[in-house]
């Protein structure tokens, strides 16, 4: 059996162990960027609000108001004593029913 050359030998391998170098670096740079960017906290000078100066307070978001039907209040009244006539004085008919 003839020993192989060098250059045979790399040849051979050289293609195999430039694709395992490739998937273990893309995989080693991509593992740590995931929860290395979550836990990360970068302060500076510029984030710091300057001696004297006072940040605003951010607004509270206004909770939204349930407008209910279209109807005014002058209308409600006039609904509800229609409706609740001959009705017992109780719930949503209480003070309209006769």
């Amino acid at each position: 059996m003839k020993p192989q050359s060098l250059a045979h030998t790399l040849a051979h391998k050289l293609p195999h162990t430039l694709a395992s170098t490739a998937l273990a670096l893309a995989l080693l740079g991509a593992a740590p960027t995931s929860g290395a960017l979550e836990t990360f906290t970068a302060t500076t000078g510029a984030d710091k609000p300057a001696k004297g100066k006072k940040g605003k307070p951010a607004k509270a978001p206004k909770p939204a108001t349930d407008k209910g039907s279209a109807e005014g209040k002058a209308e409600r009244d006039k609904r509800l004593l229609r409706e609740c006539r001959g009705r017992p004085n109780a719930g949503a008919c209480e003070g309209y029913a006769s």
